[in-house]
C-alpha cells in the first residue's frame, strides 16, 4: 500500500523541542490469552462490526460467496444507532461536491488526504441513496424533498436527518432488516473478536491475514472460542471512546479492532486526532461512562452557546459563531470553563419553542427532561467529551491495509478524510462510501484462501480492575487538553497499571488489554507530535508547526516479540501545505 495514499516517503520524526527524554512505554501481550479453538469456519469474507460501515459492507459483498458477520453485541448496538445530527452528502440544488469537500478540508485542519475527500463526497450523494433504497426513511418535507440542516463547519443546509435526532437509529434499522432478510449472510453476534490469525506468506511477501479468533459469549449453537478462515477480513469495529471516563462513545466502543491490528502489525495514522464533541449533556462532576449529546443540529437550527455569565462567546471567535468546526468549539468552551472556574457552559435553545424540540429533538429532548431540564424554557448545561476517533488503521482509497487480505472501514480505519478533525455529520458518509469500495475492490479480486501460520506471539491479559483508573489518567492527562508533562505522567501510571497483568480469562479482561494497549498507543503518539492542530490541542505549544504538517504512523517494530514497550515504532509522512 503507498504511503498516505501517495504522500511524500516517509521520513524521519521532526526534531523533538521538549527537553528530557520521555519515560518509557507500558509492556503488553501481542496476543489475547485465550483457550485454543474449539470450532473452525471457513468462509469467504468476515465482518467484524455491524454499525453503518459493518452492515453496508456485508450486503454489497453478497455474491462474493459465504458472508460472515460478526459483532461484540447484537446487531443494532454499537455507535450508529446513537447518531443524531444526520449525514452529510451534496442534495441541496444550491450545494456542490467543491462546496462540501472544501468545508471538510477547512475541519480537517490542513490534513485530509484530499484524494479520499473527493471520494467521498463525490460518491457520497449515490452511497445515501442507495441507503434509502435499502429502506431508511430520512424527514421530508410535504412536497417529499429531503429536509437538510446545517451543523459546525457547513457552510451550505446538507444534512439529512431521520425522526428528528434519531438518524443512526433509522439508519441501524434499516441495515438491520436488510441483513437479516438477506439468507446469504450469516449473522454471530455476541462475538468478540480476539486477535487476527496470521497468514503464511512467502518470501519477500508482505505480512497477511487468515482470518479471526473470536469469543462467542454463550448464544447460539457455537460457543467458546472459535476460528474463522476467510480470504477477506473487514474491519468494521468503530471506535475506542471507553478509554476515557467521560464519552458518548457505548460500552462496546473499547477499541479492539485497532488494538488487534496494531498486534497483528498493521499501520495506524493519525491516532492521536480525538475528536471531544464540545456539546454533551452534563450530568454532575462525578458522571462517568457514555452520556447524552446535545447535537450541533440545535445550534444549527438557531440555538445559541452561553457562557456561566449568560454570554454569547462564539460571535467574533470565528466567522461561523456557534457553527464553527468542532474542535474550534470545544477549545473556545475549555477556555471558557477555566476562565470562570466552572464545570460546564450553557446551550440556548429556548428560541426554537415547543414545537421544535418536540419533532425535531426528541432524543435530546427526553434526555434533558429526564435531568428535570425543559430546553423550550431553561438553558442545557453541556461540556466537552470524547466523541470521535479521527485516525486509526491506515488504508488506501479501497479500505486495504498494509496487511494483505485486511480491509477496514468506518471508524476503526484512518481513510484520510477526517484529517486532524472530522467534519459533523462527515461520519456515517463515510462508513457508507468506503464500506461499498471495499466490496467494489473484493468483487474485482478476492484474495486467495490463505493457510494459517503458527502464532508464536507472546499472550498475556490485564486485570480488569484497572479500568476505572486507566479512564480517569487518559481523561486527566490525554484529553481534550495534553501536554508533554501530562503525557509523561500518563504514560508512567499506564506502566504502572500493565504491572496487573496475569488476569482470568474473559471478556472483561480482553476488553482491559485492548483498552490499555490502544490508551498506551494514542499517549505514545500525542507525546510525539509537538503542535496544537485540530483535535490534538497541546497546551505547551501554541498553533500549528510546518514540520509537523503531515501523518504520523504508528506501528509495532520488529522486537523479537517483546511486546509493545520495545517494539512501537513510529514514521512520520510529511505533506504539501
Amino acid at each position: 500500500m503507498p504511503d498516505s495514499q501517495g504522500s511524500a516517503p516517509a521520513a524521519a520524526l521532526p526534531p523533538r523541542r521538549t527537553p528530557g527524554a520521555a519515560p518509557p512505554l507500558p509492556e503488553l501481550p501481542l496476543r489475547l490469552a485465550a483457550e485454543e479453538p474449539g470450532w473452525i469456519r471457513e468462509v469467504d469474507v468476515v465482518v467484524v462490526g455491524s454499525g453503518i460501515a459493518g452492515l453496508t459492507a456485508a450486503l454489497e459483498c453478497r455474491g462474493l460467496g459465504k458472508v460472515l458477520v460478526v459483532t461484540k453485541d447484537v446487531l443494532a448496538a454499537g455507535s450508529t444507532p446513537w447518531a443524531q445530527g444526520g449525514i452529510a452528502s451534496v442534495q441541496d440544488e444550491g450545494d456542490t461536491v467543491e462546496q462540501h469537500v472544501n468545508d471538510t478540508l477547512i475541519a480537517g485542519a490542513g490534513l485530509c488526504i484530499e484524494e479520499a475527500v473527493r471520494v467521498l463526497v463525490g460518491e457520497g450523494t449515490e452511497a445515501v441513496e442507495t441507503l434509502i433504497s435499502r429502506g431508511a426513511e430520512f424527514d421530508r418535507d410535504p412536497d417529499g424533498e429531503l429536509q437538510l440542516t446545517r451543523e459546525g463547519g457547513h457552510r451550505r443546509n446538507r444534512i439529512a436527518h431521520a425522526g428528528g435526532d434519531a438518524t443512526g437509529a433509522e439508519i441501524a434499522r434499516a441495515l438491520v432488516h436488510a441483513v437479516r432478510a438477506e439468507p446469504s449472510i450469516e449473522v454471530i453476534e455476541h462475538a468478540l473478536v480476539l486477535d487476527l490469525i496470521p497468514a503464511e506468506v512467502g518470501p519477500g511477501e508482505p505480512p497477511a491475514v487468515a482470518g479471526v479468533t473470536l469469543h462467542v459469549l454463550g448464544e447460539g449453537t457455537r460457543t467458546g472460542v472459535g476460528a474463522v478462515q476467510a480470504r477477506a477480513v473487514v474491519l468494521a469495529s468503530g471506535g475506542i471512546g471507553q478509554i476515557y471516563a467521560v464519552t458518548t462513545n457505548p460500552g462496546v466502543s473499547t477499541g479492539d479492532g485497532v488494538a488487534a491490528a496494531l498486534r497483528a502489525g498493521a499501520r495506524l495514522r493519525d491516532i492521536e486526532f480525538i475528536q471531544f464533541h464540545p456539546t454533551v449533556l452534563f450530568l454532575g462532576a462525578g458522571a462517568r461512562g457514555q452520556l447524552p449529546l446535545v447535537s450541533e443540529a440545535v445550534r444549527g437550527e438557531g440555538g445559541h452557546l452561553l457562557n456561566a455569565a449568560g454570554e454569547r462567546f462564539m460571535v467574533g471567535q470565528h466567522e461561523l459563531a456557534e457553527l464553527a468546526p468542532r474542535d474550534v468549539v470545544a477549545k473556545a468552551i475549555m477556555r471558557e470553563m477555566a476562565a470562570a472556574g466552572s464545570d460546564h457552559v450553557f446551550v440556548d435553545g429556548t428560541m426554537l419553542g415547543e414545537e421544535t424540540w418536540r419533532v425535531r429533538f426528541p432524543t435530546i429532548l427526553h434526555s434533558c427532561r429526564q435531568m428535570g431540564i425543559n430546553p423550550a424554557r431553561d438553558l442545557i448545561p453541556v461540556a466537552p467529551a470524547c466523541h470521535y476517533f479521527c485516525g486509526g488503521v491506515e488504508t488506501d482509497l479501497d479500505g486495504a491495509t498494509s496487511l494483505g487480505g485486511l480491509y477496514a472501514c468506518g471508524e476503526v480505519a484512518s481513510s484520510g478524510v477526517h484529517g486532524a478533525n472530522r467534519l459533523a455529520s462527515n461520519s456515517l458518509l463515510e462508513g457508507l462510501v468506503f464500506a461499498r469500495r471495499i466490496a467494489a475492490r473484493l468483487r474485482e479480486q478476492l484474495p486467495e484462501r490463505r493457510k494459517p501460520a503458527a502464532d508464536a506471539r507472546p499472550t498475556g491479559l490485564i486485570d480488569p480492575s484497572v479500568v476505572p483508573e486507566l479512564q480517569l489518567i487518559m481523561s486527566r492527562d490525554a484529553g481534550g487538553l495534553r501536554s508533554a508533562t501530562s503525557l509523561d505522567r500518563a504514560a508512567e501510571e499506564l506502566r504502572r497499571l500493565t504491572e496487573k497483568n496475569g488476569a482470568e480469562r474473559g471478556l472483561e479482561a480482553w476488553e482491559a488489554t485492548n483498552l490499555i494497549t490502544v490508551a498506551t498507543a494514542v499517549v505514545a503518539a500525542a507525546r510525539l507530535r509537538e503542535e496544537s492542530r485540530g483535535a490534538h490541542w497541546r497546551d505547551d505549544f501554541d498553533g500549528r508547526s510546518p514540520a509537523w504538517h503531515g501523518h504520523l504512523i504508528s506501528r509495532l517494530a520488529d522486537s523479537g516479540g517483546a511486546g509493545i514497550a520495545a517494539g512501537l515504532a513510529h514514521e512520520f509522512v510529511p505533506t504539501q501545505e
